[in-house]
């Protein structure tokens, strides 16, 4: 059946994707359709604007969802899928077998004129690409470019797809990753660090700053992976975690082009560096120019005080 399609194996993702789902759905009238391989999800999915939900039952793997997927969506209009890396391997896959365009880590898009109409970031965000796709038309959106939708008190049909396992791919052992749990994306206040801590000892400065703003702590890939001094899932930038918190304070971090792709949506940004020049303050809301080890300690008591 023709429809809007919406599919991430990522639960916070996959509502994200039902915002613009609905967006396509009115201007398109075609009905929109959930796919989630997680029959507890469903439920979920099934109260927030969806009007129909397929749970895929079998292997996760890309190779043994794609030709489930795409059989499920062969009349699509549009297919919105996840841009987690393997949300990206299954969209090129649906995409072939549709003979449909795609586009990745869409940052806008809507339907107009029997096209799909695109824009995502390139070069780091040094440019804008605006993309436009005969329908069908499949694409990927990267975490945390919509809000999910608010529930609308009905529960649409749920059903079930068999997936088969592709003889080609076994799978032999999983490993999940170490972290420890923390989702900067999802805190509403950050402080980020840079290469201007000169000592790991010195961030304590940033967490006394972080506490007193009940925010979260956030880094530079620099400090992440160069140093190691704060695990990977802090780190913000291209290669990074992208965030859109209400309020972003950027410590000791020039500001490159390659950071600024993953903190630029945030509400307000408040800059602090003894470099006048430094690029941070292009994209800052208010600036302090000044060393951090003098800065941070004086707004830490201010703040506590």
């Amino acid at each position: 059946m023709a429809g809007i399609f919406v599919f991430s194996e990522d639960p916070a993702l996959a509502r994200q994707l039902l915002t613009p789902g609905l967006e396509l759905k009115a201007a398109l009238d075609q009905p929109l359709v959930a796919l989630t391989p997680s029959r507890d999800e469903a439920q979920t999915l099934a109260g927030l604007g969806a009007d129909r939900v397929v749970v895929l039952e079998g292997p996760g793997t890309p190779e043994a969802l794609a030709p489930a997927v795409a059989a499920l969506v062969a009349q699509a209009g549009v297919v919105l899928v996840g841009g987690t890396l393997r949300g990206k391997h299954l969209a090129a896959h649906v995409a072939a077998a549709l003979n449909a365009g795609l586009t990745t880590d869409a940052k806008t898009i809507r339907a107009e004129g029997g096209r799909l109409e695109t824009t995502r970031i390139l070069y780091g965000g040094l440019a804008v690409c605006e993309e436009s796709l005969a329908l069908p038309a499949v694409a990927t959106i990267p975490q945390r470019t919509f809000p999910p939708p608010a529930p609308t008190g009905a529960s649409a049909p749920v059903e079930a797809a068999a997936v088969t396992a592709d003889p080609r791919v076994e799978v032999l052992s999983t490993t999940p990753v170490a972290g420890e749990g923390v989702d900067i994306g999802a805190a509403p206040r950050l402080v980020a660090v840079g290469r201007g801590f000169g000592a790991k000892a010195d961030l304590d400065l940033a967490v006394d700053l972080a506490g007193a703003l009940k925010a979260e702590l956030a880094c530079t890939r620099g400090i992440a992976e160069d140093e190691h001094w704060l695990p990977v899932e802090r780190y913000i930038g291209i290669s990074g975690q992208t965030v859109k918190p209400e309020l972003y304070v950027a410590a000791g971090l020039s500001g490159q082009v390659q950071h600024m792709v993953g903190c630029r949506e945030s509400k307000v940004i408040v800059a602090i560096n003894k470099d006048e020049r430094a690029p941070i303050f292009e994209a800052a809301d208010y600036g302090i120019v000044g060393d951090l080890y003098t800065v941070l300690p004086l707004l830490t008591a201010a703040l506590k005080a």
